[in-house]
């Protein structure tokens, strides 16, 4: 319909109906011809940068905006309609029935996520993005119907309807490294941000201001503040493009990667006209961390479950987030809890729930203006400790002048733990069963009462590279970890991986990749890249387009 746009898949034609019209593709060509090359450029930034840091230079909050970071009277956009009160918020994926599920769980807002690497878990059964075709398209379909009030429907004799107020919904678009090969313009794939973010703000933005709220979004994955920068221009043009006013939308990014924290200022000036806040990515950074240290031996950190929030680094780092946030007036949302309801075990229910509890009043103590969660019945329980410990809509008048946060603190290697035969089993089980079921189509999976996801997954990716890496012994049997070794786990660990998400064929896809990954130089920069093909094929993509991960 559109010059020079190609649509390489054959899925959800209904939905291509609906929601790529030819209107929409022409702002979706707009888009990528007006700012692919500022993302492009941007993306070998971030490569530049990764060899800057491999060669020893440490990460530091940059010279070049110490003014910004200095100047008291800059301060972001007053809340948007909405999200004066963001106290609980949960996220969940854009299938039809989990839409009205997590609009109706009584939490302040709902985060859809088109990115499908956070946690959700929803009545019977957990479920979240994976970015088949399908998925993406009918999850805009599902939130377009949701503004509107259309999405009640029937399915095996029961009725879902939505509440009269409904939490307000904010849409995580998929992050700036990430392409949609499934629509090219001039013979170039699209970006997935562009993409995500195009087609739900050209098709609600007005019904949405026309409803009493706006256009809202997490930004994930951001490594700079000129990656702020293109979202504020992106902003700014595609208000202009369908005649809005400029600052009606509201972006919330999501600090989740090193080289972020150092930052955040930045980050907020840069959206100062559109911003609504940071949010503590905690699963995303440290994978981060891990990573973005790659080439340092003594970052190597000790098994996953000994990385909590409490250890010195991850504390640097909320602490200044909340600091900064308050600075400037705008949300500090806190982060998501893993553990999940047991239904079945009602002692291990209530020691997995009191964990959640201790998070959230963590959170609301140190600042935090609102939490995420993963289920509807953990809502109570961070509804009651925002509910007793901030009386008011936010705490934006806890400035925490009292933090004082060095580049050494954020960059902290002190964690205390140990290597453990155990440990590198769970890391194996979990990269190995989220990677499976995201080829399946699911982005999430419940794995020993946790819920795990793209972050969890990337974690213990890049710590079992990292193990191989620099030589780290087993402690509890003092066994060198070494690729063989990992190989010998691995193939252990595939046939306990029973579960209806996951196939055999897969499975043994994932298996391989993560052995070839123990085995590189420096490990991908994310799965979900290296993965992206085999979906990408499954929806009608040219193989030629994809590259051989394995």
């Amino acid at each position: 319909m559109v010059a020079g746009v190609q649509i390489l898949s054959k899925e959800a034609e209904q939905a291509q109906t609906q929601i790529l019209t030819e209107d929409a593709l022409k702002f979706l060509a707009a888009l990528h011809r007006t700012f692919e090359s500022t993302r492009q450029s941007l993306l070998v930034a971030r490569t530049v940068a990764q060899q800057k840091i491999d060669a020893g230079n440490a990460l530091d909050f940059p010279s070049e905006t110490a003014h910004v970071r200095a100047d008291p009277s800059w301060h972001c956009a007053p809340p948007a309609p909405g999200l004066e009160d963001r106290r609980v918020e949960i996220t969940g994926p854009t299938d039809r029935k989990m839409v009205i599920n997590a609009l109706n769980s009584g939490t302040k807002t709902f985060m859809a996520d088109f990115e499908g690497e956070y946690l959700h878990s929803s009545f019977p059964a957990p479920y979240a993005n994976s970015p088949t075709f399908a998925n993406m398209l009918n999850g805009q379909v599902n939130l377009g119907d949701a503004i509107r009030r259309k999405i009640d429907f029937e399915t095996n004799g029961k009725s879902y309807k939505l509440v009269e107020k409904p939490a307000i919904l904010i849409i995580r678009p998929r992050g700036w490294h990430l392409d949609e090969p499934r629509v090219t313009v001039d013979n170039a794939p699209m970006s997935a941000s562009i993409f995500d973010f195009a087609l739900y703000f050209f098709h609600n933005a007005k019904e949405l201001v026309a409803r009493g709220a706006g256009p809202y979004f997490y930004l994930p994955k951001m490594e700079h503040y000129l990656e702020a920068r293109l979202w504020n221009d992106i902003f700014n043009f595609s208000q202009s493009y369908i005649g809005m006013p400029h600052g009606v939308i509201r972006g919330t990014v999501l600090i989740e990667t090193l080289p972020a924290a150092f930052q955040m200022e930045e980050i907020l000036f840069e959206l100062r006209q559109h911003s609504s806040g940071l949010n503590c990515g905690r699963w995303d950074y440290i994978f981060s961390f891990i990573k973005k240290r790659r080439a340092d031996r003594t970052a190597v950190l000790p098994d996953r479950k000994d990385v909590t929030m409490e250890v010195p680094f991850m504390d640097a780092y909320v602490r200044l987030l909340i600091q900064t946030c308050h600075k400037r007036k705008v949300a500090a949302m806190g982060g998501m809890s893993a553990q999940i309801p047991i239904k079945e075990d009602p002692k291990a229910n209530e020691i997995a729930m009191a964990k959640v509890r201790a998070d959230k009043l963590r959170e609301v103590k140190n600042g935090h203006d609102g939490t995420w969660i993963a289920h509807p019945l953990i809502n109570k329980i961070a509804m009651d400790v925002f509910n007793e410990h901030m009386l008011g809509p936010n705490q934006y008048h806890v400035r925490r002048e009292d933090v004082k946060v060095a580049a050494a603190d954020l960059l902290s290697t002190s964690v205390p733990g140990q290597i453990t035969s155990e440990g590198i089993r769970s890391s194996v089980a979990t990269s190995l069963a989220y990677s499976s079921a995201w080829l399946g189509g699911n982005g999430c999976i419940p794995l020993n009462h946790l819920m795990e996801d793209a972050a969890t997954a990337e974690i213990t990716r890049v710590q079992l590279w990292q193990y191989v890496k620099y030589g780290s012994r087993v402690s509890d049997s003092g066994e060198l970890v070494t690729a063989e070794h990992i190989d010998k786990v691995v193939d252990e660990v595939v046939p306990t991986l029973k579960n209806p998400m996951i196939s055999q064929k897969n499975l043994d896809i994932v298996a391989k990749y993560l052995k070839k990954q123990v085995r590189q130089e420096w490990p991908s920069e994310f799965l979900t890249s290296d993965l992206m093909s085999y979906l990408a094929i499954a929806d009608g993509c040219p193989a030629h387009w994809q590259r051989s991960v394995l």
